[in-house]
């Protein structure tokens, strides 16, 4: 008993202990479970009620102020959405902690603004600026996820924010980033396809990226938004056959498709059938010394091209990836490029892959069916591979007979009709069905068995399953007609069980091969035929049908015994219910009883109803001609007219964005195109130059292993990957200034290309000293010489400003990104990248870089109130001038154009209800920040409409001033409403509910970005003063080629006004046109300025703080400038 008491004390001390060391870590024990818990654990229990209270804790966790609560109410927040649970009411609690420091708590919070950004998109937008500040984040996953969140908002006011920020990822230093911007460029492409040529800039860039981790994500990019832009990958093709085999699965299977298409353009077919395939090409390729050419060949031998050649070679590995996917994908390329001797390496590959899930089983059976129509002798030593097992599903089972009945021939054709002798026993009914259409393809292709697998059906026919016999009566119905001398006795043998078969499709082939063999049983046709009489009425209509053909035969053939048969089951055929047999039985009577009308058609009844058929080809269903685009009498195609392994081959047609492969050309391109420049003084200095220090912090900074293998690529006959950094590097020198020596671009290529070998690494560091001289030497002409850059701004859609200092920054960065693309410590490139460019340090200076500020939130500069009005009615401003304005400014009022009316509800939608819409273009008179909208109510019903009214709002935070409620509306009557909509200065549109008595209708109302504005009068100077402070990035300007009709001053300002609610400001110059308005809810500047230029074109600009509103201002009013 002490024993059991000091067991007991000892364990409530320990418990004790326990309690006040949690106590210490501030721990506490729940008595009972959380409601979140419980909402997670028992679901059956009011689920609505449980979720509510577990969304109510998790919120409290979330606006607490310790990280570890935060964190853990995140974990379980992607746990609900993990479980397919919403999770949106949590969206504001969420958004707040978008800010934190914790790394850890930041990558959840992204995770859930990616799932649910695209339906939140108000609140999402709010939190723009952060998300641009996490753009500079030193992580460089915080950097990915906040550009991953960006453009998953999908709202088409941002796209500008989108572009600047896909531009900005792809030339960071981490190429983690650069993969995420890849991504990024197909969502924006989806959401604004207006955005392609700026998106192929930024593609054209990313491609000459030697990161494999960017690889694959930038094809895809590729093929989304410009995949017939093959020029793009000359330069990069081999380079991407070289990185192909580090790049991860799922870029390989795109890069892979990419390249076949890319080489079926590219190079000649080899496949010729007029020439002889060297077999020893690839020796010849790789030797100084040729083979000699033999004598008696006519023919002149195929030679592949040696770039056609390093594709096949750099993906044959591939064939042994545990990725079913990439296995495909090589698969269908050397199915599609390369020599027919060399095809059957994939064999065995795509044999090991019908190991896996039946869902991969049936895509590779599916590309084999195709495969083994043209080329038998790939797969036949695989055969039992095909044999069907008792655990696969239908379509399996389907599939591999169909692949057995294609591989069977002379020698094979034994074994497997023994198979077929076993699947016809199965319980699958629909497999025993297509067991026999086999067992008859077999019997037309291979004479020999053709009586034997006839014997063999016939023997069918006495099969107790119902399924079997029909589908044997149908196939022997074919084969009969291939050799129908020999083989009445299976004709009387079929009409004897023709009592008991049911079928409608079997028994309607029996009483067709009747009629058409009626002469070989003539005493059987007549008696089956008074069979069918007396059932004709119960029968289905294909069976119908086939009674009266029997009929007419009969008629034509034996009239003594079947005459009256043959006109009473005529005049059944009279009364039938369907009309395809009454109009069969009008025919046929026309056609085989004589009368006066008809008599010219009687003659030929018997040549037209007994003509020799042709003998039905049965083929497999995968079967198809290379020169065939449709199969004769139906709408599919060919399925082997589409590239294995894509949807539509699956599919068997044309799936949406599915891209045919083209034919070979006849004569092979220039492969000059694919050729590198590779600089060849680097190499030269090599061993001159001895500065050691440097040369050994780069050899920590580049693996050794990497450049043994860049070397060995090059050893073998392609030198891409130094000859691409090279080339691309003394491109971008060149785009910063045009003017810049020879010996300039060579500093700048050498300093960029210094990845691609170790030699020119070490000669490129070591020569720096030389070319820092010549680079003092050359600075003060670079300084006194115009940009090169700044004439391209105004295309770009940024100000001369932003322009000129974002090139120059860019272009550095560019060369450092590709440099880092493959390595992990960042410290070295930031020691080169300080090195490298003060003289951009300088320029920056003075130009104060706009690519400095964290976000698109307004510049702390904000325009004066000197420009800005009261919103009170324009009238009342003339004359006045305020105290920051020197001289007084006239008043501009915008001359109304027509009123654009839009339809609001349709009549028919609202029970006769019609609303219809327009902006009357006045100050709102309940509150200075709304529009005013007029609404036009019109009631086309024949009764009387009661309390028409505004209902519900969505959101419910939308601010409408509603019109009074509508007590009575008569019927054709109509009534003119006002109201007042708060629209924050967005296009988003304003969902509310239009109530009647009795019904709800819901409405929308979208806005113009011109009806947001309202007019602003200034001066001249005015205007420029304010235009020189809204500079950088808060200017968008394009080239606008103008209508004719567009050339005088009255039209443009007509047009522009059409467009935008804005004021004219009178200019002093002919060939300038400006307007000057101002956003309705924020009072914020809109400046328009049209500079016309020659050749009817013009430079269109917008400066407003308001950067999105002006990319889609000035997209509708280059529009309608360039409009008649």
């Amino acid at each position: 008993m002490d024993g059991g008491f000091s067991l007991r004390s000892e364990a409530a001390g320990a418990m004790r202990t326990v309690l006040v060391s949690a106590e210490n870590l501030q721990l506490t024990l729940k008595p009972e479970i959380s409601q979140e818990e419980q909402a997670l654990t028992h679901t059956n229990s009011k689920p609505n009620e449980t979720h509510k209270a577990g969304n109510e804790d998790l919120k409290e966790m979330l606006e607490s102020n310790k990280e570890s609560l935060k964190l853990e109410a995140m974990k379980r927040i992607v746990g609900l959405i993990s479980k397919g649970k919403n999770s949106s009411e949590l969206f504001p609690a969420v958004v707040k902690n978008v800010a934190s420091k914790n790394i850890e708590l930041k990558k959840l919070v992204y995770v859930y603004l990616v799932r649910y950004a695209e339906e939140q998109q108000d609140l999402a937008l709010l939190s723009i600026s952060t998300f641009q500040r996490a753009l500079k984040d030193p992580n460089q996953f915080i950097r990915a996820s906040a550009l991953r969140v960006l453009s998953s908002i999908r709202v088409p006011i941002i796209v500008p924010i989108m572009m600047l920020a896909i531009k900005e990822a792809a030339t960071d230093l981490s190429p983690y980033v650069r993969k995420t911007s890849a991504h990024a460029i197909q969502k924006l492409y989806s959401l604004d396809p207006e955005q392609k040529e700026q998106l192929i800039e930024v593609i054209e860039k990313l491609l000459k990226d030697k990161s494999t981790l960017v690889a694959g994500s930038v094809v895809m990019a590729f093929e989304e938004v410009c995949p017939d832009r093959i020029d793009l990958i000359h330069k990069n093709y081999r380079k991407l056959c070289n990185l192909l085999v580090d790049v991860e699965e799922w870029g390989q299977v795109v890069i892979i498709s990419m390249l076949t298409r890319y080489a079926r353009t590219q190079f000649t077919s080899p496949w010729k059938e007029d020439g002889v395939f060297d077999e020893n090409n690839e020796r010849a390729f790789y030797d100084s010394d040729s083979e000699e050419k033999k004598g008696q060949m006519a023919a002149k031998p195929y030679v592949m091209d040696p770039d056609h050649r390093l594709l096949l070679r750099n993906t044959k590995p591939l064939l042994q990836s545990r990725n079913t996917a990439v296995v495909m994908s090589v698969s269908q390329l050397y199915w599609h490029l390369a020599p027919k001797h060399e095809v059957s390496i994939v064999t065995k590959s795509l044999v090991r892959l019908l190991r896996s899930h039946r869902e991969v089983q049936y895509i590779v059976l599916q590309n084999i069916a195709t495969m083994s129509i043209q080329r038998k002798g790939m797969f036949e030593p695989y055969m039992k591979s095909f044999y069907v097992r008792s655990t696969d599903p239908t379509h399996i089972k389907t599939l591999k007979l169909e692949i057995l009945t294609n591989l069977a021939n002379e020698a094979n054709i034994s074994t497997i009709l023994r198979e077929f002798q076993t699947y016809v026993k199965s319980q699958d009914k629909a497999f025993a069905a297509a067991t026999i259409q086999a067992i008859g393809r077999c019997a037309t292709n291979i004479s020999e068995v053709t009586d034997t697998c006839l014997n063999g059906l016939v023997l069918l026919l006495s099969n107790r399953d119902e399924t079997v016999v029909a589908e044997s009566v149908v196939v022997i119905k074919k084969l009969l007609q291939t050799q129908p001398t020999q083989h009445s006795e299976i004709i009387k043998h079929m009409a004897k069980l023709f009592d008991n078969i049911t079928v409608p499709m079997a028994r309607a082939s029996i009483l067709w091969l009747m009629g058409e063999y009626c002469e070989r049983v003539p005493k059987i046709a007549p008696d089956v035929l008074r069979k069918m009489a007396k059932t004709f009425t119960a029968e289905e209509d294909i069976v119908k049908l086939q009674i009266v053909n029997l009929a007419a035969k009969l008629y034509l053939t034996n009239s003594k015994q079947t005459k009256l048969l043959t006109q009473y089951i005529l005049n059944l055929g009279k009364y039938d219910q369907n009309y395809d047999i009454r109009d069969r039985t009008r025919f046929i009577r026309q056609l085989i009883v004589p009368n006066e009308k008809s008599g010219a058609l009687n003659k030929y009844a018997r040549r037209i109803l007994l003509a020799p058929k042709p003998a039905p080809v049965l083929e497999s269903a995968f079967k198809g001609q290379l020169g065939q685009t449709l199969i004769p009498w139906t709408n599919e195609m060919d399925r082997d007219r589409f590239q294995l392994g894509t949807l539509s081959h699956s599919l068997n047609t044309k799936a949406a964005g599915y891209q045919e492969l083209s034919d070979w050309p006849a004569v092979a391109p220039d492969q000059s195109v694919r050729n590198v420049e590779v600089i060849e003084p680097v190499k030269e200095w090599a061993p001159t130059v001895g500065k050691s220090k440097q040369a050994k912090s780069d050899d920590k900074f580049y693996s050794d292993d990497e450049e043994k293998d860049e070397e060995g690529s090059e050893s073998s006959g392609s030198e891409d990957s130094s000859s691409s950094s090279s080339s691309s590097s003394s491109e971008e020198s060149g785009s910063e200034s045009e003017e810049e020596s020879s010996e300039e671009s060579e500093k700048t290529s050498s300093d960029s290309g210094k990845s691609s070998s170790g030699s020119e690494k070490s000669s490129t560091d070591s020569g720096l000293e030389k070319k820092k001289k010549k680079r003092t030497k050359k600075a003060p002409q670079r300084k006194g010489k115009p940009n090169a850059a700044d004439s391209d701004s105004d295309e770009n859609g940024n100000g001369p400003v932003a322009q000129a200092s974002s090139s120059s920054v860019e272009s550095s960065t560019e060369s450092d990104s590709e440099d880092d693309s493959d390595s992990d410590p960042p410290p070295p490139p930031k020691k080169t990248d300080a090195k490298a460019r003060p003289k951009v340090a300088e320029k920056s200076k003075k130009e104060v870089s706009l690519l400095d500020l964290d976000d698109y939130s307004p510049a702390p500069t904000n325009p004066p109130k000197s420009s800005i009005f009261s919103p009170s009615l324009l009238s009342d401003l003339e004359g006045l001038s305020l105290s920051n304005v020197s001289s007084t400014m006239p008043v501009n009022t915008s001359p109304f154009g027509p009123v654009k009316t839009y339809e609001l509800l349709h009549h028919m939608t609202g029970k006769g209800l019609s609303a219809k819409y327009h902006f009357p273009r006045q100050p709102c008179l309940y509150q200075p920040s709304m529009v005013a909208v007029q609404i036009i109510l019109t009631n086309n019903s024949d009764h009387t409409l009661e309390e028409i009214h505004i209902g519900d709002r969505s959101p419910a935070s939308l601010n409408i001033h509603c019109f009074n409620t509508i007590e009575r509306l008569d019927p054709g009557a109509s009534v003119t409403v006002p109201m007042g909509i708060d629209f924050s200065d967005s296009t988003q549109a304003a969902n509310f509910q239009l109530c009647t008595k009795e019904d709800r209708f819901n409405v929308s109302i979208q806005p113009a970005v011109g009806e947001l504005l309202k007019p602003s009068t200034m001066t001249e100077p005015d205007f420029c003063k304010e235009q020189g402070k809204l500079l950088g990035m808060n200017e968008t300007s394009a080239t606008v080629t103008m209508a004719t009709a567009n050339a005088s001053s009255q039209a443009i300002n007509k047009q522009i006004l059409s467009v935008a609610n804005v004021g004219v400001v009178s200019s002093s110059q002919s060939n300038f046109h400006r307007f000057a308005g101002q956003t309705v809810s924020s009072g914020a500047l809109v400046l328009v300025s049209l500079e016309l230029r020659e050749s009817s074109t013009a430079l269109l600009t917008i400066n407003t703080e308001k950067s999105v509103m002006a990319s889609m201002l000035l997209r509708d009013l280059k529009q309608a400038l360039a409009q008649a």
